[in-house]
């Protein structure tokens, strides 16, 4: 134990129990299993309280300190989210995303197809130059007011905007967290990612699509019955909508300033959480409203959850599960970079669709760079496989992304919760066909080309 944790006497110390590294191993891997199950029984235990429980456990049983448990909590994220909720929750409160719904059920004709295909296509596209959290929050809102005035149901729609979501932003730099670890780590770029991962995130996000397309209407969520008629009486209604031009104008300019900068803020030393707090903040000092106003609408349930996962995934990392696995998965490839292709990219996959992917990430992208010292550019491949499987995954379950939680929690709030087990029937056997054939794709033209 470190000299801080020693320096804090916890329970077992109380009861003079000294547990070896491997007792200590196996209890972090307990209490995370137990916080998931509780995760899995949202009907008795909500989530939020699941992940809390599990990180006061770590911290009462010594696995972390109060210190430790606090920095492991990702910063970054939670500022992120913060700041993005604040930014959406004013472009709401000036009409905004009205209007783009129904400029949205206006393109869309009101066909449940084109509502799929329209809002997915532009969720990708928009969490491959922004990051896939701020996409959902601006995304999700529209998808529920579209598919609800239309009379149909929200879920199946919703889960579309995750799984599109996190493919779109595996095919770039700025587009999931993995990946600006990655870049960050390999010192790899923008154009890298554009033509070593791109390619099989497109091939992905179609593919996810169509076969979302397919199962939505083998259940009969793509019956158009009275849309027809919905769409007519909404668009003939004479009723305005209500809007505050200068708010909007205000929100809309200050959420440019954030994209742009979420493009070029990392080469110069500026974290996306950063940029959003701070512009966040400036929104509020020159928009007229008040801070408890707005921050009633911000979705502190899933802040609190992500940093009570955070101090349960910390626990792992601290005990050196990550370490252990990433270090067995090299020795498991001893030099042989096809086979490390699918055994970095699947078991990233596995791992990013129960835990976060974001600690997972720095372990492996940290064993990668020794071996990268030792074989060079030879193999970069495992970078791209890294990528591929560690964002891919995330649609594996519904606490495998950020986004996932995010979309989950909005949902909620409209008075539509989307449950642990309806994702899973939904996104698991298709993030499970997507990950596959992008990773076969990439070991087929690696395998091919060398």
């Amino acid at each position: 134990m470190s000299e801080a944790a020693a320096a804090h006497p916890t329970l077992l110390d109380t009861f003079g129990l000294t547990l070896s590294d491997s007792s200590l191993t196996l209890l972090a891997i307990s209490l995370f299993v137990l916080t998931y199950i509780l995760i899995l029984l949202e009907k008795y235990v909500h989530r939020t309280v699941a992940a809390l429980l599990g990180a006061c456990a770590v911290m009462i049983l010594g696995l972390l300190t109060p210190d430790q448990a606090w920095a492991s909590i990702d910063f970054n994220t939670i500022f992120l989210l913060f700041g993005m909720m604040n930014i959406v929750n004013v472009l709401s409160r000036s009409g905004f995303f009205d209007l783009v719904a129904r400029w949205g059920m206006l393109y869309t004709r009101g066909e449940p197809a084109r509502v799929l295909w329209i809002f997915s296509l532009l969720t990708a596209v928009f969490s491959a130059f922004l990051d896939n959290v701020t996409t959902v929050l601006f995304m999700a809102p529209v998808v529920v007011t579209v598919v609800v005035r239309l009379g149909l149901k929200p879920i199946p729609y919703l889960i579309a905007v995750i799984l599109a979501s996190n493919t779109g932003g595996t095919a770039t730099l700025v587009g999931d967290p993995p990946n600006i670890i990655i870049g960050s780590v390999a010192g790899k770029g923008f154009g890298d990612f554009l033509v070593n991962v791109a390619p099989y995130a497109v091939v992905a996000t179609f593919l996810g699509i169509g076969l979302m397309h397919l199962l939505m209407r083998w259940r009969g969520d793509l019956n158009a019955e009275g849309a027809a008629e919905r769409l007519h009486s909404i668009v003939s209604d004479p009723t305005p909508i209500r809007t505050d031009p200068k708010l909007m104008r205000q929100a809309l300019i200050i959420f440019g300033i954030t994209l742009i900068l979420f493009m070029v803020g990392h080469p110069i030393g500026l974290e996306a959480g950063l940029i959003a707090l701070t512009t966040s903040t400036f929104l509020l000092l020159i928009a007229d409203l008040t801070p408890v106003e707005l921050f009633e609408q911000v979705e502190w349930t899933t802040l609190l959850f992500f940093m009570g996962l955070f101090i349960v995934v910390g626990a792992l990392e601290h005990v050196g599960v990550f370490t252990q696995v990433a270090a067995s998965l090299t020795g498991a490839i001893n030099g042989d970079i096809g086979l490390g292709i699918l055994l970095v990219g699947f078991s990233s996959a596995i791992v990013s669709g129960f835990v976060d992917n974001i600690p997972f990430t720095i372990s492996m992208a940290s064993v990668l760079k020794e071996l990268q010292g030792t074989l060079g550019a030879v193999m970069d491949p495992l970078w791209w496989a890294l990528s591929l499987g560690a964002c891919l995954g995330g649609n594996l379950t519904l606490i495998g992304a950020s986004a996932n939680i995010v979309v989950s929690d909005i949902a909620a709030r409209e008075g539509h919760p989307l449950s642990f087990g309806q994702f899973m029937r939904y996104a698991t056997p298709i993030a499970l066909i997507t990950t596959a054939v992008a990773l076969g794709l990439y070991f087929l033209v690696f395998t091919l080309t060398r």
